[in-house]
């Protein structure tokens, strides 16, 4: 379980089995989208598979997250994402009633985000081979002229931001799965978030990294864009908008906020003569109206990612090794 949760697993077994197996320079960056050149034009792609439990959760389902998913990772190479495909792995004996509910929200997310599904493929297994409904969802963009957003351009100086609150989408989840209840319902963030790059990209071209802080959290990604960078990162623990049912969620269940799942965030690393611009464009956006920045590159310790707590000390947050709650998406 641990090498499909986004963490230092996931990374082994991509960098030493699948990507020295496929051997293309296309996967040196190992991001979850990558900008190809096909007739002249700049193409972004991303394929995606989804196999959370619940299928239906506080905020979302499977069918939201497929398309979100796809389209956000799209979206993080600075493309505007316009033509999805869709495959569903189903069990023998699911209800009609329920795959009907998984399309409908499937369908209705990619109209929310503009996007069309233009072709599909069925497959059945047999009862006890499978979860019910799991979806696969690839995507293809166009990416505009003068935008160059990859992990491998982070540079000391540069400003991360974070485009709301951290941990709902996790939370959502282990809140059915564990039967927590809390005062006010904890829902996923799952969202489409290429209009919120498309605001930003307006204000500038001048970013250089985009993130969407899926599996691992975002300690998990700011560790990969450190790594690929050979950047340093510096986060300020006193400035991560946690939520205060995250908070409590995770204090009960000994968990913490940076490694936990988000469907509907970015992170940002943009040049610091440019971030007041980046974060007014942001704050403009419904889905990064509260969006604020979280850290900076350094030169110091290249390739890793400390915290600065509240009462002065630094703590290194590693990458996790697995994931703190399996099938999240």
């Amino acid at each position: 379980m641990a090498h499909g949760g986004g963490g230092a697993m996931s990374s082994e077994l991509v960098r030493h089995l699948f990507a020295p197996a496929y051997g293309n320079p296309h996967l040196e960056g190992y991001a979850d989208s990558t900008a190809v050149t096909l007739g002249g034009a700049r193409l972004a792609m991303s394929t995606d598979s989804y196999v959370v439990r619940p299928l239906f959760f506080p905020g979302g389902s499977i069918g939201d997250l497929a398309v979100n998913g796809t389209v956000n990772d799209l979206a993080m190479s600075g493309a505007r994402p316009a033509y999805l495909t869709c495959a569903m792995i189903l069990e023998e004996g699911t209800e009609l009633e329920l795959l009907d509910r998984v399309a409908r929200a499937l369908g209705a997310a990619a109209e929310a985000a503009g996007v069309t599904v233009v072709t599909g493929d069925t497959k059945v297994v047999e009862s006890g081979h499978g979860d019910g409904v799991y979806l696969n969802t690839s995507g293809v963009g166009l990416v505009p002229e003068g935008v160059d957003i990859r992990p491998q351009r982070a540079r000391p100086g540069d400003v991360v931001m974070v485009s709301g609150p951290i941990g709902m989408h996790g939370v959502a989840i282990m809140s059915v799965r564990e039967g927590l209840e809390f005062d006010v319902e904890v829902r996923s963030d799952t969202a489409p978030l290429n209009g919120l790059v498309d605001a930003v990209l307006a204000a500038t071209h001048r970013v250089h990294v985009l993130r969407d802080p899926t599996r691992g959290g975002v300690a998990a990604s700011l560790h990969e864009i450190a790594e690929a960078s050979g950047t340093g990162v510096v986060l300020h623990e006193n400035r991560l908008p946690v939520p205060e049912p995250v908070a409590n969620a995770c204090a009960i269940l000994g968990l913490d906020p940076l490694y936990v799942a988000n469907e509907g965030r970015l992170l940002a690393l943009v040049p610091r003569e440019v971030a007041d611009q980046v974060l007014e464009a942001m704050r403009a956006h419904p889905a990064g109206a509260e969006a604020r920045v979280i850290g900076e590159c350094v030169e110091e310790h290249p390739g890793m990612v400390v915290a600065r707590t509240g009462f002065g000390g630094t703590r290194v947050v590693d990458l996790p090794v697995g994931e703190q709650l399996p099938r999240i998406c």
